[in-house]
């Protein structure tokens, strides 16, 4: 790959095919929102659920394929938890579930020697995405404690704007995409069969040129203020299925995710010097 032909603005080292990078996705197809970040890093990638939703499906077999077609692999963690797992363990309040993982996932990233992450954004779509997120900071965290070693954390949206996310143009990054590596972004975007319906939803609402850009925006490891204006998506969606009689409970911002923070960090707090 011809690496003039990438238009960056930001820290070109941070695309170096020799640097250590993982990725962290709380479900599978995320990759396809940094594919060519994918390509020319070939990170491993960890994946907390399997994207079976409410239809029970896997997907994990299409991210696969993705990560085999760019050359990067599958770390530790790789669907860990169905999505129904997931919610049962946020709404019951289950927070060892996460903990476990996060031990696991920060384990790894000791043993592969990983100095730069990149993961799911906190947005208040999914709380998945959001859990993703809290998780994967509090295991960068511990890596740097345990280890004393710097490792680089960015975050990309998966509901805004991919080419709306810079904040600070001189620490983020911004890879403009060409021709080729475009059409490569969306033959890979259009081969992902179970999310056929979402990806034409969010082409509908952004703009297909709008995924020519893709954005990583560092971010700490603890997020300073996860106190939402307003209502969460999840909260608002989760309304509507208990009101339809599909859901008896909603996900709760206060209730469930501010807790889970406060739980992972005490065990950030907690973890000694071996994993």
């Amino acid at each position: 790959m011809d690496y003039r032909q990438v238009v960056l603005k930001g820290l070109l080292e941070l695309i170096s095919p020799d640097k250590k990078t993982a990725l962290v996705i709380g479900h599978p197809g995320h990759e396809l929102r940094v594919f060519h970040w994918l390509e020319i890093t070939q990170p491993a990638v960890f994946v907390l659920t399997d994207g079976s939703g409410r239809s029970g499906i896997s997907r994990l077999s299409s991210t696969t394929r993705i990560l085999e077609q760019v050359g990067a692999s599958r770390g530790s963690l790789y669907g860990p938890l169905t999505d129904g797992a997931a919610y049962d363990a946020i709404l019951n309040q289950e927070f060892g579930v996460f903990i476990g993982l996060m031990r696991r996932l920060a384990r790894s990233l000791i043993d592969d020697g990983v100095t730069c992450v990149v993961g799911d954004a906190l947005e208040g779509y999914s709380p998945t995405h959001d859990v993703c997120r809290l998780l994967t900071g509090a295991a960068v965290e511990i890596v740097q404690n345990t280890t004393g070693r710097a490792v680089e954390y960015f975050e990309f949206l998966l509901d805004g704007r991919p080419d709306s996310a810079m904040t600070s143009p001189d620490q983020d990054l911004r890879l403009d995409l060409d021709d080729e590596a475009f059409a490569r972004k969306i033959a890979a975007a259009q081969s992902y069969r179970e999310l056929e319906s979402e990806i034409n939803e969010a082409i509908t609402r952004n703009q297909l040129d709008a995924f020519r850009v893709e954005c990583l925006s560092r971010v700490p490891n603890r997020p300073l203020d996860f106190a939402p204006e307003h209502k969460p998506y999840y909260e608002l969606y989760g309304e509507q299925k208990v009101s339809s009689g599909h859901y008896t409970h909603v996900i709760r911002h206060r209730e469930h995710l501010i807790p889970l923070t406060h739980a992972l960090w005490r065990e950030v707090e907690s973890v000694s010097d071996t994993l």
